[in-house]
């Protein structure tokens, strides 16, 4: 029949979708992690410019606005491979957290050195969720593996109606020499 024949296109166009939607994440992880082993590219600013072109080409597609603060030339220093590439994927899954689910107008992105510590903040002014309601997705629970495996802290703040502020804490590791 044909409402038969067109559900049959439809779920083919969804898993079509899906595979199309894993291999563009999966091209994505590989230039992340090509990024992270270039020894050309082991200062904070440098991880700090990744971080802002990653957030302006994710939030302008979706007319989300943005205020990304980092830190001075001052600030900076090396990071060793795996910290950089931890960094940046934590950053990425936040980012990409909050452009899919929020449905905020704007971001505020802060990635600061606070003595002994580098301190990322990503604050949407969305819908927010409630945390303690587990979903399917793996996002948050990489994001912790990942806080852990660098000895940082990951926090989440977030409720029903009242935006999302996700603030990772972690030890500066400086590469070294």
């Amino acid at each position: 029949s044909r409402t038969h024949g067109g559900e049959s296109r439809g779920r083919a166009h969804g898993r079509l979708s899906s595979i199309a939607q894993i291999a563009r994440e999966s091209v994505s992880s590989m230039s992340d992690i090509v990024w992270a082993i270039n020894p050309k590219r082991e200062s904070l600013l440098d991880l700090t410019r990744r971080m802002r072109q990653h957030a302006e080409e994710v939030f302008t597609l979706r007319d989300i606005g943005l205020r990304f603060n980092g830190p001075s030339a001052a600030d900076s220093f090396k990071l060793g491979m795996n910290v950089r590439r931890d960094l940046l994927l934590i950053f990425k899954e936040a980012v990409n957290n909050c452009a899919r689910h929020s449905r905020c107008e704007r971001v505020e992105i802060d990635l600061r050195v606070e003595g002994p510590r580098l301190v990322l903040t990503v604050v949407d002014y969305g819908i927010g969720f409630d945390p303690s309601m587990q979903g399917d997705g793996q996002g948050l629970l990489s994001m912790e593996r990942r806080a852990h495996r660098l000895n940082g802290g990951l926090g989440i703040t977030s409720g029903p109606g009242g935006g999302t502020t996700i603030t990772l804490n972690n030890p500066i590791r400086p590469a070294r020499t």
